[in-house]
């Protein structure tokens, strides 16, 4: 497992931010004296809807891209090549967090933080492929 270790850190790397993300929106709700839910008014203009859906959008896609990250391991894919996969995709992530937390028009979607999103889940196609044609052969 040493030959996975940039690839093991970047995992917990990605499970610390959705867990820092998750601290921030409820910190960020207990301030505004919010309850823990849905954000009203749900519309990108709005700070703390921000906050919580940026959170949500990494718990969403944590699981898609951890799951099959682990798999890799276990069938053998490339330590470099897994490794370069998962730090791209942290990277993504971190450009998303920090776009959608900014506001204005790039956070808002069909935009810079929508092709941020959707390149994120394009990282995670590649992964889930290459995880199985590495599990088949």
């Amino acid at each position: 497992m040493a030959a996975y270790s940039l690839s093991i850190v970047g995992v917990l790397v990605l499970c610390l931010l959705s867990i820092l993300l998750a601290v921030y929106s409820g910190s960020s709700k207990g301030r505004a004296g919010a309850l823990s839910g849905p954000v009203l008014p749900a519309n990108d203009d709005n700070l703390l809807y921000r906050i919580d859906r940026v959170h949500m959008n990494a718990v969403e896609a944590l699981t898609p891209f951890v799951v099959p990250a682990v798999l890799a391991m276990m069938v053998g894919v490339g330590p470099a090549t897994l490794a370069t996969l998962v730090w791209i995709y942290i990277a993504i992530r971190l450009i998303h967090v920090a776009v959608y937390l900014r506001g204005g028009n790039a956070a808002k979607g069909g935009s810079i933080r929508t092709i941020l999103y959707v390149s994120g889940a394009l990282v995670t196609i590649v992964l889930l492929a290459i995880t199985a044609v590495a599990a088949i052969h």
